[in-house]
């Protein structure tokens, strides 16, 4: 299959569409259009849910996919960090402890993958599954001021799933999309070598 047609497969495009997202969250940061930030913002997490649901339902999980979707993922996370600091800066600095284990909790994995394999690796662990929902619930709660205590959750949850995938990326031997697990690449690669 070519990549034009993988690319035209409805999960892949809602991916790049996420991609897409990026630079219009940039614009309203630089307006301080906040809650059309924060609209914008979970628009891109429904997305994200969307996409996933509709390759697993549809059987259109495609190793494009998985990678856009990750590239999808890094890209919205960067953003969002940006952005907090143009938007929130006092929030921002307040909160910078916590701000930094979730931000090095997604480019630490990502760029042991990148350093191993040579491209962003794209397991979609549940952990991460868990730690990305909660950090945009965290990050809601944060900067519309509900509460602090649940981005304090999300950077937890997040240093787990990060350390997790960096595990998973030193097990495999070569790269792999949707490794639900470190036992999971554990148990790939002992029955890749025979090992019981």
């Amino acid at each position: 299959m070519s990549f034009k047609q993988e690319m035209l497969k409805l999960p892949n495009l809602i991916s790049a569409i996420r991609i897409l997202i990026a630079p219009l969250l940039f614009a309203l940061a630089f307006l301080q259009l906040e809650t059309w930030f924060l609209g914008v913002l979970l628009f891109s997490a429904f997305t994200d849910v969307v996409d996933g649901y509709i390759a697993r339902r549809f059987r259109m999980i495609t190793p494009l996919g998985a990678h856009l979707d990750s590239w999808g993922d890094f890209t919205i996370y960067s953003t969002m960090a940006v952005c907090a600091w143009i938007l929130w800066p006092e929030i921002t600095r307040r909160e910078l402890v916590y701000y930094a284990m979730i931000l090095f909790s997604f480019l630490l994995p990502a760029l042991v993958g990148l350093v191993k394999f040579g491209k962003l690796t794209g397991y979609h662990t549940w952990s991460v599954k868990i730690a990305v929902f909660a950090t945009f619930a965290g990050y809601v709660a944060l900067y519309a001021e509900i509460a602090v205590w649940p981005f304090i959750l999300a950077s937890i949850l997040c240093v787990i799933a990060g350390i997790e995938e960096i595990l998973i990326t030193l097990v495999l031997r070569e790269e792999r999309t949707d490794v639900r697990s470190i036992l999971a690449a554990l148990r790939d690669r002992g029955a890749a070598t025979g090992e019981r």
